[in-house]
């Protein structure tokens, strides 16, 4: 068999969104990645394998923005119609063709050397090549969700439930224990335009009426990708996993059977398009860190001076037993939205050179079941990324990141619009100090720090197609390298990244409405003149950077089109 040796900065392992963003982020921060994947496709629970949609933080303007609304944006330009062919490409090339990173898809991290408490390589075995590849790196990121460095680094790790003294936790069980969160096996189904036969497979299990689903809503006319077909809490949520995917299946194929064939479901004309074989999980092991996030913090908010993430999904706690439990699934305990989480939960309490991002990171279960939504571990594979790209740079241990970094990483983070709730974006010099006016309205929220709506706040300038206009006037001939814009993306738009089943006359999807699509850049050169130096055509992204060489004492911002809106919005205009 092949043998081939990588040598990186960073190695990730797990290519779900967590892994992703955590690569991303700190190869776009100039450091070398390898991302190990052990499946054909990116973006674990919400690639084409799993099929569930990307979920947040609630409320008000609290989605989250960064790398994970970059790709949710990139997704609504290139795919109207839905595909997950088209989604699952858009997840690939985010990082296969990102500069500074390597990947190995279908490939199974099963190996580890250690040096002292230091990994020093991680080797995987990848099926389609028959080759062993091992990767020695300066850190290591496991975005595995089941945390597979764990047990073969001696990293600290926890499974199961707290008992509810430990930590104070009133949601936790008297006594500790192993249960988790299970896990599901999700079906899709589209309706066509006329009735379709369904054959259910013999060894599919059969729910005569209404009262053998108790308290799970299986109406296709609502948002419904059927996630309480879930087992496996109450098991090994690791090694019983084939299992459990069988049970599931009986399960998936019955309940199909049941709205086709048992009652009447108004589900005549529809198929059962799609039916997930490999499980998507919730819960596993969970990693040790400096510190374990529990019920309590997130409860009081999470207002740590290490904030580098943010959650804001309610405390959603499912049954161990899953499905096979006959009250209600899952019990929604009250969380703010959002609710901060800190650095110190993102790396290993006795293994020097090891972070994680995703599912596993440094919390409770009871704070699990708040912090394990896709786009929170964006967030946090994001934070994570950035603060690798700096320990490498610096060469510094993650745990030295916190003790000498915090500031620089969380300043890092906001200029590449992740929120950071209760924390304010540094301004250029040049932006500071420049005159800005505008054809109408007050502009100077534009250059606050703060790139979204808080409250009543809406920290942005609004202006009118085609004669509108933002200006930064210097006292003298100034040079200018970059600019940097964060459009308006809709932060309360509804509609998920992917749909959970496909209605005959469904809406295509769009870019939102409110970005600013064509805009153009003037600048006053030394003859006194408005001259153009950048137009852009086609934008659908909220965070836009742009190299500039030119020398000029103003400069304009002139909106020309958006996707849609009759206004103009934007949040940010940086120039430095």
């Amino acid at each position: 068999m092949r043998e081939i040796l990588h040598k990186a900065d960073l190695c990730v392992v797990g290519g779900g969104l967590a892994g992703m963003c955590t690569a991303i982020a700190a190869a776009r921060h100039g450091a070398k990645v390898i991302l190990m994947q052990d499946r054909p496709v990116l973006g674990g629970n919400a690639s084409s394998e799993v099929r569930m949609w990307i979920s947040g933080a609630h409320g008000e303007n609290n989605r989250e923005t960064g790398i994970v609304e970059e790709i949710e944006l990139e997704n609504l330009y290139r795919n109207p119609n839905a595909s997950y062919s088209i989604w699952d490409s858009v997840l690939y090339e985010k990082v296969r063709f990102q500069e500074n990173i390597t990947l190995l898809l279908n490939c199974t991290c099963n190996e580890l050397t250690m040096d002292g408490n230091r990994i020093k390589s991680v080797r995987g075995w990848q099926l389609t090549t028959e080759t062993w590849h091992t990767v020695e790196a300066f850190l290591f990121a496991d975005c595995s969700g089941d945390s597979i460095l764990a047990p073969l680094s001696g990293a600290e790790y926890r499974i199961g439930r707290e008992a509810a003294r430990e930590l104070n936790e009133d949601i936790e069980p008297e006594h500790a224990d192993t249960k988790t969160m299970g896990m599901s096996c999700l079906i899709q189904v589209r309706e066509t335009d006329k009735p379709q036969k369904f054959i259910p497979p013999v060894w599919a299990n059969t729910y005569l009426t209404d009262k053998d689903l108790p308290y799970r809503d299986h109406n296709l006319e609502k948002l419904n990708n059927f996630w309480w077909i879930e087992l496996g809490g109450d098991k090994d949520s690791i090694h019983d996993t084939e299992e459990i995917r069988d049970e599931l299946l009986k399960i998936a194929f019955g309940v199909w059977d049941h709205i086709k064939n048992r009652g009447d479901h108004n589900a005549d004309n529809w198929i059962l398009d799609w039916v997930g074989f490999l499980p998507g999980k919730r819960e596993s092991r969970r990693y040790v860190g400096d510190y374990i996030l529990n019920q309590n913090d997130v409860r009081a908010e999470g207002k740590f001076h290490d904030l580098v993430a943010y959650g804001g999904w309610t405390m959603d706690d499912h049954h161990p037993a899953g499905f096979h439990y006959p009250g209600f699934p899952n019990v929604f305990h009250p969380a703010p939205s959002p609710f901060g989480i800190p650095y110190r939960c993102l790396y290993s309490k006795n293994i020097e050179n090891l972070y994680f991002a995703g599912r596993n990171i440094s919390v409770t279960h009871a704070a699990l079941s708040a912090t394990r939504v896709m786009a929170t571990c964006a967030l946090v594979g994001q934070a994570v990324g950035v603060a690798a790209a700096i320990a490498v740079r610096k060469g510094l241990s993650p745990r030295k990141i916190y003790e000498k970094c915090i500031p620089e990483l969380q300043q890092t983070l906001m200029e590449d619009d992740c929120y950071l709730p209760w924390h304010r974006r540094e301004i250029p010099e040049l932006t500071k100090r420049a005159v800005l006016t505008a054809s109408t309205g007050d502009p100077e929220a534009i250059r606050n720090g703060v790139d979204r709506p808080l409250g009543k706040q809406d920290n942005g300038w609004t202006g009118t197609l085609g004669d509108s206009w933002i200006e930064y006037k210097f006292a003298e001939m100034e040079k200018i390298n970059k600019m940097r814009f964060v459009f308006d993306s809709d932060l309360n738009r509804t509609e998920k990244n992917m749909p959970c089943n496909y209605p005959l006359h469904d809406n295509l999807r769009k870019v939102p409405e409110t970005i600013i699509r064509k805009f153009r850049i003037e600048a006053m050169k030394d003859n006194g003149q408005w001259e153009t130096v950048l137009c852009v055509d086609n934008n659908y992204q909220r965070l836009v950077r742009i190299k500039l060489d030119i020398i000029a004492s103003a400069v304009r911002f002139i909106p020309e089109q958006t996707w849609g809106s009759k206004t103009t919005h934007i949040y940010a205009w940086d120039v430095s």
